[in-house]
């Protein structure tokens, strides 16, 4: 039986939800999911430049492991791009200090230390909870 997977640990949702080729309606479109963990891998290694060692101790993994959820990163948005797929980004085996919430009425990514009831822009209480499972 394998050990069960460590929670990785993300700072930072991504601000979309995804991305979507250019003159494709959506409702034509198959979806390539990419993990919060996934994200947050390229987010470090690729935006803030750190070494693949340093992006898994900011993680909490292992460097092999890091280099998995990058490569595995890597290919699906490869993919995406060469299949001309929609990239959905959710889910995953992470960890946040945070609360974040998706507005549902103005869509804006809502990030707080406390739980919160209504969205910080609009006022509505519409919110989707994005942490709900890892807590």
């Amino acid at each position: 039986m394998p050990r069960p997977k460590r929670n990785r640990c993300i700072e930072h949702p991504p601000i979309m939800e995804g991305f979507k080729p250019f003159g494709i309606p959506m409702t034509k479109l198959e979806p390539i999911i990419l993990l919060y963990e996934e994200y947050e891998s390229m987010r470090l290694a690729d935006y803030e430049g750190l070494t693949q060692a340093q992006a898994a101790e900011q993680m909490q993994v292992s460097r092999p492991t890091f280099t998995r959820i990058y490569e595995k990163a890597r290919r699906s948005i490869a993919q995406a791009f060469v299949e001309g797929k929609a990239i959905f980004i959710e889910g995953g085996d992470f960890m946040t200090d945070d609360f974040w919430y998706r507005c549902e009425e103005c869509l804006k990514l809502n990030i707080s230390k406390d739980d919160l009831i209504e969205c910080t822009y609009c006022s509505s209480d519409n919110l989707r909870d994005l942490t709900k499972k890892q807590r």
